[in-house]
């Protein structure tokens, strides 16, 4: 995506994620070919899938740690671009880019602290607190925090590392082996069946995240995310899980879980502006 601000996107592309040469050398082709439309780039910003080590003091800033997509473990993805490009660059995770979108221009305006999860092919999560990235030695990783199993369940989950935790047993893929389809292909019953379960699932993953983080507001996208009718079964069963502590009425209300607005926009709108951010001289956000 190339733009002068959320609200002025100038050109955008995608590709699917191939090799990390393939499809880096691709970002940088089509980087190059924004310039030759549009002038310049004043700077670049990058929201990446992860886990990514964001930690510009490190010798491995920029590179992918041990990911689940095959051939990225270990991949630098700043190396091509800083290359090709003589500008400033900044990089944070996919979902802190998301993260800031929403809370810019979508459904986490106004919200602080504010979590972004999406549920799809995996699940992360972006946080913020004071319009920045909630950080330490990593961006959290959300997805592999460890869920009470459901009575009854005795899927082993899907996670290479972890096997049934928050993404193993409730991200895409996990959906799609527990009940021999993906979720957009279930109907009636079976569908009604899988999405209370994932509504459990999701909801023992949020208690983690409302207790830890005291969000205002926590934004869900993402395919599975986004599935109509898994939000309001989501919000009854956090109001279970949490079970009556610490009283709060603000957990129970419909704007606390909240769909999220820009889609598949999230990221790229995100890198817009990490891209801004860069070019006043905040590398570090």
């Amino acid at each position: 995506m190339a733009g002068r601000s959320p609200g002025e996107i100038l050109a955008s592309d995608r590709t699917p994620t191939s090799a990390p040469d393939n499809t880096m050398a691709w970002a940088v082709d089509r980087l190059k070919g924004f310039q030759e439309q549009h002038g310049m780039l004043d700077a670049i910003g990058i929201a990446a899938f992860g886990p990514i080590d964001l930690r510009p003091s490190s010798s491995t800033y920029g590179h992918l740690l041990s990911t689940p997509k095959p051939q990225w473990s270990h991949a630098d993805i700043l190396e091509l671009i800083t290359r090709a490009f003589d500008v400033p660059v900044v990089v944070a995770s996919d979902v802190e880019g998301a993260a800031l979108a929403e809370g810019l221009a979508g459904a986490g305006r106004n919200a602080d602290p504010l979590v972004y999860l999406t549920v799809g092919t995996g699940i992360g999560a972006g946080v913020l607190a004071n319009d920045r990235p909630v950080r330490g030695l990593l961006h959290p990783e959300i997805g592999h925090i460890a869920v009470p199993r459901q009575p009854g369940d005795r899927f082993p989950g899907t996670c290479p590392f972890h096997g049934d935790c928050l993404e193993g047993m409730a991200s895409g893929p996990a959906m799609s082996r527990r009940w021999g389809k993906p979720t957009e292909e279930l109907s009636g019953a079976l569908r009604d069946k899988a999405l209370a379960l994932e509504a459990a699932y999701l909801a023992a993953g949020l208690r983690t995240i409302v207790f830890c983080y005291a969000p205002q507001r926590i934004v869900v996208g993402g395919g599975v995310g986004l599935t109509p009718g898994l939000l309001p079964l989501v919000r009854k069963a956090l109001k279970a899980a949490l079970g009556g502590y610490p009283g709060l009425n603000d957990f129970s209300d419909a704007q606390f879980v909240r769909s999220a607005e820009l889609g598949v926009m999230a990221g790229p709108t995100g890198a817009l502006v990490l891209a801004q951010r860069a070019q006043g001289g905040q590398s570090g956000w």
